[in-house]
């Protein structure tokens, strides 16, 4: 058990939401088996309520159920990534429009203050600072347009894709691309322009795919 898992573990959140950050952090490889007593252990839990979070966290996408195997952590392949930010396109774009609607003096300044500090991260090579904001930007446009329903539906679909995106964003460059694509929703929805806001988000999300549909031929190509 890692130290960061084990700090997660230790703070009395559910053990379905502890292993489902396990595997989002990466502490639990794709395709490893989940075996219910060494979690049991791992998290202090009982097995029955480990049992319960692995059917749980199945139904999200994350394990599989083998018969007779027990579980293990799902592995995405590439095209699903890429199917994944299809359908993200569609809600985070639905997101942002409401928040470019709906947004606050104060939530501008704030979407502001983090796009400053995409800038300052990419100007300084910070590309896991960058990661993280490119996460709380997001979710922060979620928050702002109030779609609950399509923020819980999102926030699964990025735990299924987590491991790529952040592959993506490690990959030389593609900070730098991204930046301008982050900064033109964060322009667009401060300006209360929701057309602007939906299609900027839209250009974003597309290039994520052609950059995930690259990433795929790269790797037949080797």
């Amino acid at each position: 058990m890692t130290e960061d898992s084990a700090e997660r573990a230790g703070t009395g959140a559910p053990v379905v939401a502890a292993i489902r950050a396990a595997i989002i952090h990466g502490d639990f490889a794709p395709n490893q088996r989940l075996v219910e007593a060494d979690l049991s252990a791992q998290f202090s839990a009982s097995r029955a309520s480990v049992r319960a979070a692995l059917i749980e966290l199945a139904n999200e996408g994350l394990v599989e159920r083998v018969q007779n195997r027990g579980a293990r952590v799902r592995s995405i392949s590439i095209e699903e990534a890429v199917e994944i930010s299809e359908v993200r396109m569609v809600l985070e774009s639905l997101c942002a429009r409401k928040a470019a609607e709906r947004i606050t003096a104060q939530q501008v300044r704030d979407l502001k203050a983090i796009g400053r500090a995409m800038r300052r991260a990419v100007g300084s090579s910070d590309v896991v600072g960058y990661s993280e904001l490119n996460e709380q930007l997001h979710r922060r446009i979620r928050e702002i347009g109030g779609q609950h329903t399509a923020a819980q539906v999102l926030e699964r679909l990025r735990a299924q894709s987590v491991r790529h995106q952040f592959r993506l964003a490690m990959r030389p460059g593609r900070p730098a691309v991204s930046l301008p694509q982050h900064l033109a929703i964060i322009d667009a929805i401060s300006a209360h322009e929701p057309e602007l806001a939906e299609q900027a988000t839209r250009a974003h999300l597309a290039s994520v795919i052609e950059a995930l549909v690259e990433s795929a031929e790269t790797k037949q190509r080797g």
